[in-house]
């Protein structure tokens, strides 16, 4: 991966998308709005914690044993403070809005998830420091540094 995953990472300094980041992102939350990409693929809308206004985020989804999980890549970030000022209160956009509850994940119990989300989430490679081929219990010694929330039906 090397120069890519060095230009992807770069991308995200300081836990925060540059401009190019941020232009990809309006690209995906338009692409993901339409419903063209693969279900695990979907737009994160939250309030703003600062402004109150609705922030979206691109994000792939985990599935693990029939359960979907969003993963960040970047550890503590935006969208994760913002989730957890809303009581995990968020909406997931994918053609159409579906209003879900997100709940944290202990950090005991990321690992499985964590690997199955560089599995099948390309773009999250670079951010997480455990290669996708090493074994579950690899990902332990970084599971308190990547918050994971579980996708549950608004209620």
């Amino acid at each position: 991966m090397g120069a890519q995953a060095d230009r992807l990472r770069a991308m995200y300094a300081g836990r925060r998308g540059n401009a190019t980041a941020k232009r990809y992102a309006r690209l995906w939350n338009r692409a993901l709005r339409l419903g063209v990409l693969p279900r695990r693929w979907v737009s994160l809308e939250v309030v703003g914690r600062r402004s109150g206004q609705i922030t979206r985020f691109p994000i792939g989804m985990a599935d693990v044993a029939g359960r979907w999980y969003l993963v960040s890549m970047l550890g503590e970030c935006n969208w994760v403070r913002n989730v957890r000022a809303a009581g995990g209160r968020a909406t997931l956009r994918r053609r159409t809005a579906r209003p879900v509850w997100l709940v944290e994940v202990p950090a005991e119990e990321r690992a499985p998830i964590l690997k199955r989300f560089v599995e099948k989430a390309p773009g999250g490679r670079p951010h997480l420091s455990v290669d996708r081929h090493e074994p579950v219990a690899a990902f332990e010694a970084i599971a308190a540094d990547h918050p994971v929330f579980r996708v549950l039906p608004a209620v």
